[in-house]
C-alpha cells in the first residue's frame, strides 16, 4: 500500500451478532481435515456435523423461527473432508468425503425434502478426498485432490479432463486462479506448484512455500499473477506470504504471526482485497489488506470471538447488506452454533457507495467445460451491487436439474423438524442414501396403535412424502459398561469375508483366536466385566477357523468349519468352558477344500448345511455324523448361502454373479437361477419378508455397496428393486428380524449400522434411523428376541465386537405410553430355540412350522386396548389470566398507578419542618 495513501477501511469494525442472530442447536464435527467445515453460497449454508457423513443445511437468509431449522442430508458413508458450492448455482453442492468419492447434490429451495441419493458421483479414488474447487468461470469443472492424486473432472461426463502429476506428498490445497487459466497446489511436501492444466499435466513452476511440513492453504488474489499461501517456518511460526506468479522464486511480501497449533484459514475477498485468518480451535480473527501494486500485508483490525472456532466461511459478496456498508460477512462455526460476523465500513449516508462495492462477478458462468478445456479464456460477466440495478436473474446448472416436487406446508415442515431430536446419542437421522424408487423416511407412521396419534396435517405429509416406517425413529444405544465383556485379547480379525467373525447365543460368545491351532474362546455372557490376564481356556480346532455357528437347538452345542476342509462339532459344558478341550464331539469330513461358511436349519434338529471352495454345499445329518444331500451348480466362489424360514429351500449367491434358489430334497441342481450383484468383492444372502422376498448384499460394477431384493420364484427376471447405498471396501452383512421386518447392515470395519423396514411391494425400502459408533467394529450379530427389555419398547439387541471388548446395543423405539405393551412392535415370535422336525423326518420330506410365542409381559395391558386420551392443550386459554376490561377501567387503573407512584400530594413538604427566623431578625 502506498505511504501517503490512506485505507478506506481504517476505520472499519466487526461486529458480533446478537444471540438472536446465531443459527443454535447444532452439533459440528471436528474431524481433522484439509477442509473449512463450512461453505456458504448465496442461499444456502452447509457444514459437518458430528455424525460421520453427515452435514447440516441450513437457509443462510432464514427469518425469525424458521433459521433454526437445520436438516441433515447423509452425504458419504464416512467423515466429509471437504465441500464447495458452485458460484453460479446456489443449491449445487459438491461434497468430497473419506469414502474416496466425491458426490454432486442438487439441494432443494425451502419447504422441500432433501434429496435421497446424489445426483452424480465421481470416483472412487485411491485415497480419501481431501480437497474440492469448483472453476471459477466454467460450469461443470470441479477440481479434485486425493492422495498425491489431482484431477480435473468434466462432471457432466463423470471423467477427468486431466491428472496432474509431479506431487511428491499429500497435497493439501487446491485452488484456481480467478480467470480460470492455472491452477496452485500446497503439499505436504512444502512445494508451491502453479500448473496450466489445458497445457500440461507437469507443473510449470514451483517453488518452496514453506520450511514446515505443517497444513498450508493457498488463496488467489483479484488478479491472476498473485496468490497467498500460508503456512509455518521452520520454528514453527505460522507465517502469511504473498506470491507473483511470474517470479515464484521468492515471495513479495512475508507476515509472521505466532506459533499457535492451529492452522489458519485464509478467506480472501478479491473484490476489496481483505483477507481474513481464521486459526482452527482459536478465539480471534486477524484482518489484513493485500495489496498487490506495491506488495504489502497490512493489518486491518483484530476480533474476538466468544467461542472457539471449528471452521470459517465467506458469505459471496452478492449476498451482503451493501446499503449498511458490509463489506465482509464471515460465519463462524463453533460446536453448538453458527455465528455470522459482519465487518463494516462506518459511513454517515445510508446509501449506495462505489468506492466500497465496485461490480462483480456474476452468476452465469463464461463457458461450458469442453469450451474452456479447447482452449477458451472467457470471463464471467461482472455485475452491480446496487439494490437499485442489481438484476434479479439467477442461474440453475444444467448438470443436475431441479427435482419437480410439491412444496411442503411451513407447517409441516415444523412439524417435521420438532419430530427429530438432534440430541440422542448414537443414532443418527435417516441417512438420504435411498434409492430413487425408496421414498423419504421422514414422514411420519402410519399406524396409529403406537400411543402416538396420526394427525390430519402428519397424514398429508405422509402423502406428499410417501410412505414411511414406524421405526424410522430408532435408537440405538450403546448399554451400560457393566454388561461389556473387556480385556479381549489376541483376536482373530482376517476370517475370510463369507464368516461373521464371530457367532453368539442367548448363552455364549464364540471368538476366533489369533493364535495356532485355530484356536476359539468362549465367553459367557451372564458373566460380564475384566477378563483375567492369564490365557482364558479355548477349543483347540487344530485347523485355522473359517467360520463357526452355534446349534439354534442346543445351547451347547459349537460348529466349526477349518482349512483342512473338515467340521468339528464341539460340546461345551453347561457351566462353562472351564479347561482347554482338545477333542470334539464329532469330526465330518466330506469336502475336498476348505469351508466358506456353516448354515444350521431353522426347523429341524441335526440338520447343517455348509459351502466349500470345492463349489459344492454339503446337507448334514449331524446325529448319523454323515453327509445326506451334495448340492452343485456352481461355477465360482460360494459368497453365501441362507435357508427360506419354512426350510424347504436353500439360496446361494456366489462370485459368478448368479443367484440361486435349491430344493435340496427335490435334486441337486437349482430350481430357480438369475443375475446377481455384478461385483466380485463379496455378497451376502438372506430370506426376508415371510419368505417371499430374497435380499442380497453385495457391490456393482463401481465398488459400490447395494442392496438387491428378489422375489424367489421370478430370479430370472432380476431384482424388484435395487437401493445403492456407499462406497467401502467391506461387505454387509445383514441381520434381518421377522418379526419387525427390519434388517441390519453393516460391515466388518466399519462404524455405521443401517436400518431398513423391507416391504415385499413397492417402495421396498423404509429407510430407518442409522446406528453410528465412535470407532470401527470388528462383527456385529443379532441376539434372539427373548433377550429384549420389551418393557423399554427394545426390539433388537446385538453384539458388538471391538477391539478388546464385546458390548451390547440395544435398539429402542421412544414411544409416549411405554406403560403399555407395544403390540404392534412385538408379535408373537417363533420359538426358535426348539426344533420341529427331526433330522430324519426331514430328510424323508416332512415339514412343518414352529410353535409362537406371545412376548407381552405379565400385568401390561396391549397398547391397542388401552383407552384413548383426550389430547391437551399445549397452553392454558389466555382467558384464565386476562380479563376483559372497558376503556374507562383501563383509564381509572393508569390514572391510579401515576398517582401511587408520584406519591401523596396532602403530605407535608420537607422544607415545611424546616425551623426559619423571626421577622425582626431580618432587619
Amino acid at each position: 500500500m502506498h505511504r501517503f495513501k490512506v485505507s478506506k477501511f481504517r476505520h472499519m469494525e466487526a461486529r458480533l451478532p446478537r444471540r438472536e442472530a446465531w443459527i443454535n442447536d447444532i452439533r459440528a464435527g471436528t474431524t481433522p481435515s484439509c477442509g473449512n467445515q463450512i461453505k456458504s453460497s448465496c442461499s444456502v449454508i452447509a457444514f459437518n456435523s458430528d455424525r460421520p457423513g453427515v452435514l447440516g443445511i441450513v437457509p443462510l437468509d432464514g427469518q425469525g423461527e424458521d433459521k433454526r431449522h437445520v436438516t441433515h442430508l447423509g452425504c458419504h458413508s464416512d467423515v466429509v473432508t471437504d465441500l464447495d458450492f458452485s458460484p453460479f448455482d446456489d443449491f449445487l453442492l459438491a461434497t468430497g468425503s473419506a469414502d474416496r468419492t466425491v458426490k454432486l447434490w442438487r439441494l432443494p429451495a425451502p419447504g422441500q425434502a432433501l434429496p435421497t441419493v446424489p445426483g452424480l458421483v465421481l470416483g472412487p479414488e485411491t485415497l480419501q478426498v481431501e480437497v474440492l474447487q469448483f472453476h471459477p468461470t466454467a460450469d461443470g469443472v470441479l477440481a479434485s485432490a486425493a492422495g498425491m492424486a489431482v484431477k480435473v473432472w468434466d462432471v457432466a461426463r463423470q471423467q477427468p479432463l486431466t491428472e496432474l502429476a509431479a506431487h511428491g506428498d499429500l497435497v493439501q490445497s487446491t485452488v484456481w486462479s480467478r480467470d480460470g487459466a492455472l491452477l496452485a497446489t500446497a503439499c505436504k511436501d512444502k512445494q508451491l506448484r502453479v500448473f496450466d492444466p489445458r497445457a500440461q499435466a507437469e507443473a510449470s513452476q514451483s517453488t518452496q512455500a514453506h520450511e514446515n511440513c505443517r497444513t498450508s492453504r493457498l488463496v488467489w488474489t483479484g488478479t491472476q499473477e498473485h496468490l497467498m499461501s500460508t503456512g509455518a517456518n521452520q520454528m514453527r511460526e505460522r507465517e502469511v506470504k504473498l506470491w507473483d506468479t511470474r517470479h515464484l522464486s521468492s515471495a513479495l511480501a512475508s507476515l509472521t504471526l505466532d506459533t499457535s497449533p492451529g492452522s489458519l484459514m485464509p478467506l480472501l475477498d478479491p473484490d476489496s482485497g481483505l483477507l481474513i485468518l481464521a486459526g482452527k480451535g482459536e478465539s480471534q480473527l486477524f484482518c489484513y489488506e493485500v495489496a498487490t501494486l506495491q506488495p504489502a500485508l497490512s493489518p486491518v483490525n483484530q476480533c474476538i470471538l466468544e467461542s472457539t472456532l471449528r471452521g470459517a466461511a465467506l458469505v459471496p459478496r452478492r449476498a451482503l447488506a451493501v446499503l449498511n456498508c458490509e463489506v465482509l460477512r464471515v460465519l463462524q462455526l463453533s460446536d453448538t452454533a453458527i455465528m455470522p460476523i459482519s465487518y463494516r465500513v462506518p459511513r454517515k449516508a445510508v446509501e449506495f457507495h462505489e468506492d466500497l462495492f465496485p461490480d462483480t462477478t456474476g452468476c452465469v458462468p463464461a463457458s461450458e467445460p469442453q469450451a474452456w478445456w479447447a482452449g477458451s479464456n472467457q470471463q464471467v460477466q461482472r455485475v452491480s451491487l446496487n439494490p437499485a440495478c442489481r438484476p434479479h436473474n439467477s442461474f440453475t446448472s444444467p448438470l443436475l436439474p431441479p427435482m419437480e416436487l410439491p412444496p411442503v406446508p411451513a407447517q409441516l415442515v415444523e412439524m417435521l423438524v420438532e419430530d427429530t431430536d438432534p440430541s440422542e446419542g448414537f443414532s443418527s437421522p435417516p441417512s438420504s442414501l435411498a434409492s430413487p424408487s425408496t421414498p423419504s423416511s421422514l414422514g411420519p407412521s402410519r399406524s396409529s396403535t403406537s400411543g402416538i396419534g396420526t394427525s390430519p396435517s402428519q397424514r398429508s405429509l405422509q402423502s406428499l412424502l410417501g410412505p414411511s416406517s414406524k421405526f424410522r425413529h430408532a435408537q440405538g444405544t450403546v448399554l451400560h459398561r457393566d454388561s461389556h465383556i473387556t480385556n479381549l485379547k489376541g483376536l482373530n480379525l482376517t476370517t475370510p469375508g463369507e464368516s461373521d467373525g464371530f457367532c453368539a447365543n442367548r448363552l455364549r460368545v464364540a471368538v476366533p483366536l489369533l493364535s495356532s491351532g485355530g484356536q476359539v474362546a468362549v465367553l459367557e455372557l451372564r458373566k460380564p466385566g475384566r477378563l483375567p490376564d492369564p490365557a482364558l481356556p479355548t477349543l483347540q480346532n487344530g485347523a485355522a477357523v473359517t467360520d463357526l455357528a452355534w446349534d439354534p437347538f442346543d445351547p451347547h452345542r459349537l460348529a466349526v468349519a477349518g482349512e483342512d476342509a473338515r467340521i468339528r462339532l464341539w460340546r461345551v459344558p453347561p457351566e462353562g468352558l472351564e479347561e482347554v478341550l482338545t477333542t470334539p464331539e464329532a469330526t465330518l469330513t466330506g469336502h475336498r477344500e476348505k469351508i466358506y461358511s456353516l448354515r444350521f436349519h431353522p426347523l429341524a434338529a441335526d440338520v447343517l448345511a455348509s459351502s466349500s471352495y470345492d463349489l459344492t454345499i454339503c446337507i448334514w445329518d449331524l446325529q448319523a455324523g454323515a453327509e445326506r444331500l451334495r448340492l452343485q451348480g456352481h461355477r465360482e466362489q460360494i459368497f453365501g448361502l441362507a435357508w427360506s424360514p419354512d426350510g424347504q429351500q436353500l439360496a446361494t449367491v456366489c462370485k459368478d454373479g448368479r443367484v440361486r434358489v435349491y430344493d435340496p430334497r427335490s435334486g441337486p441342481e437349482p430350481l430357480q437361477e438369475g443375475p446377481g450383484p455384478e461385483g466380485s468383492r463379496g455378497a451376502r444372502i438372506v430370506w426376508v419378508c415371510d419368505g417371499h422376498c430374497l435380499l442380497v448384499s453385495g457391490f456393482d460394477s463401481r465398488s459400490e455397496r447395494q442392496l438387491l431384493l428378489y422375489a424367489p420364484e421370478a430370479l430370472a427376471g432380476g431384482p424388484l428393486a435395487v437401493l445403492g447405498l456407499d462406497v467401502a471396501p467391506s461387505t454387509l452383512l445383514p441381520s434381518y428380524d421377522p418379526d419387525t421386518g427390519l434388517v441390519l447392515l453393516t460391515g466388518k470395519g466399519d462404524t455405521r449400522v443401517f436400518l431398513y423396514e423391507l416391504l415385499p411391494e413397492a417402495p421396498f425400502f423404509l429407510e430407518c434411523n442409522s446406528f453410528t459408533s465412535p470407532d470401527p467394529h470388528k462383527g456385529f450379530v443379532l441376539l434372539p428376541k427373548t433377550e429384549c427389555d420389551v418393557r423399554e419398547v427394545e426390539f433388537a439387541r446385538c453384539l458388538r465386537l471391538r477391539q478388546t471388548s464385546l458390548e451390547p446395543v440395544a435398539f429402542r423405539l421412544p414411544r409416549v405410553r411405554k406403560e403399555f405393551f407395544q403390540d404392534d412392535v412385538f408379535p408373537d415370535t417363533a420359538v426358535s430355540w426348539e426344533p420341529v422336525l427331526s433330522a430324519e423326518a426331514w430328510l424323508g420330506g416332512a415339514n412343518g412350522q414352529p410353535r409362537l410365542l406371545c412376548l407381552q409381559p405379565p400385568g401390561m395391558t396391549p397398547v391397542s386396548q388401552a383407552p384413548r386420551e383426550a389430547p391437551a392443550r399445549r397452553a392454558p386459554s389466555s382467558a384464565l389470566y386476562l380479563e376483559e376490561k372497558s376503556d374507562q377501567q383501563k383509564k381509572e387503573e393508569l390514572l391510579n398507578a401515576m398517582v401511587a407512584k408520584l406519591g401523596n400530594r396532602e403530605d407535608p413538604l420537607p422544607q415545611d419542618s424546616f425551623e426559619g427566623v423571626d421577622e425582626d431578625e431580618w432587619d
